[in-house]
C-alpha cells in the first residue's frame, strides 16, 4: 500500500522544491508538475511531488488523515 501526502509548497529551486504540512517540512522533486509556484498543493509519493491539488482537496485529504490518526491513538 502506498501513502501520498499533500503539502504546501513554500519554495521552489529548479526542479526541487521544499513542501509544508502540519508545521512539518520536507524536500521534494517536482520534476512532474508544470507550471508550480509557491502556494500551490501537490500531492507527494516517495519525495515527489506526483499531482497538483486545490487547496479544498488539500485541506480534506489532511483532515481525513487526523481523523485515522486519532482512531488509531
Amino acid at each position: 500500500m502506498c501513502l501520498a501526502v499533500p503539502l504546501k509548497i513554500k519554495t521552489i529551486d529548479g526542479k526541487n522544491a521544499v513542501g509544508e504540512a502540519g508545521g512539518l517540512s520536507q524536500n521534494v522533486r517536482v520534476d512532474f508538475i508544470q507550471d508550480l509556484k509557491p502556494g500551490d498543493y501537490v500531492l507527494v509519493h516517495a519525495g515527489f511531488a506526483i499531482q497538483k491539488m486545490t487547496e479544498k482537496e488539500a485541506q480534506e485529504n489532511l483532515a481525513l488523515m487526523q481523523e485515522v490518526v486519532h482512531e488509531l491513538s
